[in-house]
């Protein structure tokens, strides 16, 4: 058996899989990268609408009132 002709062979082989594998990892990173369906964003704060805006800010309002009352 020739020594140095199965060191080539496996280089080849390896140089195979590591393409194979690049590739992979390639298709991997541009799969997650995606976003949800519908264009949202499948992380982070969801936006408030304005009527949702308007509850906040009376709930918080009567929140404080009751904090300064209390002291």
């Amino acid at each position: 058996m020739d020594l140095f002709k199965a060191i080539a062979e496996l280089q080849v082989e390896k140089e195979k899989l590591d393409r194979v594998i690049a590739s992979m990892e390639e298709l991997q990173h541009s799969k997650s990268g995606q976003s949800a369906p519908g264009g949202r964003s499948p992380r982070g704060r969801k936006s408030m609408g304005a009527q949702e805006r308007l509850d906040v800010s009376a709930r918080m309002k009567r929140y404080w009132a009751s904090r300064r009352q209390s002291r």
